[in-house]
């Protein structure tokens, strides 16, 4: 749209001059993660210590992903044909203010299906950067239909971790909860190697 209502005729001629600019940082703005997010913050080696660890992280992620990507598709072609029906009540109507009101409707939804493709364009990019992700992980040495297999040896060791990170500034709730989770994890590897149902006294 070049030309906003809204704005007196000062604050138009602002707009006309800032519009093409606008419309490239819409179009090379960053939308949900890079791939350099996805490998250095969300696979990050305090919650995710272990190759296994990274990769079942990057299965839900994905996951998450596609579920969202199939909400959007419909959601998509409800607003299309949404479109087309104020488009046909558009070309019927003769009230001049009721097609004012039907040109607002189709601008908007223009606006939102636009919007909506490029969101599915970059939940595509993620969920191949996802893709290829977990294919690098997967170099065989781990369960990939189980993620329990791998939290037995992964969750220990980001307890761990947690463990040396406490400071004296960290909350008694906080050193709490990380010494218990800290605490079980070691008493749970000791029952695995050993076999027993009760830890001896």
């Amino acid at each position: 749209m070049s030309e906003l209502t809204v704005l007196n005729s000062e604050d138009q001629k602002v707009y006309d001059s800032l519009l093409d600019e606008c419309r490239d940082s819409w179009r090379k703005r960053q939308v949900f993660r890079t791939e350099t997010e996805m490998r250095l913050s969300v696979l990050n080696d305090g919650k995710h210590p272990t190759p296994a660890a990274k990769y079942w992280q990057a299965v839900r992620e994905q996951s998450v992903f596609f579920d969202n990507m199939m909400a959007l598709s419909f959601e998509y072609r409800r607003n299309v044909i949404k479109l087309a029906q104020k488009e046909k009540e558009l070309a019927e109507e003769k009230d001049e203010f009721e097609c004012d009101l039907l040109l607002i409707d189709i601008d908007e939804l223009k606006w939102i299906v636009n919007s909506q493709k490029q969101e599915a364009h970059h939940r595509i990019r993620e969920l191949e950067h996802w893709s290829r992700i977990k294919s690098e992980l997967d170099d065989g040495t781990f369960d990939t239909v189980d993620p329990n297999t791998h939290q037995r040896v992964s969750l220990p060791k980001r307890f761990e971790y947690d463990m040396k990170a406490l400071t004296p500034g960290t909350s008694a709730s906080e050193a709490r909860n990380i010494i218990g989770l800290h605490a079980t994890a070691t008493n749970s590897q000791y029952l695995l190697e050993n076999g027993k149902d009760e830890i001896a006294p």
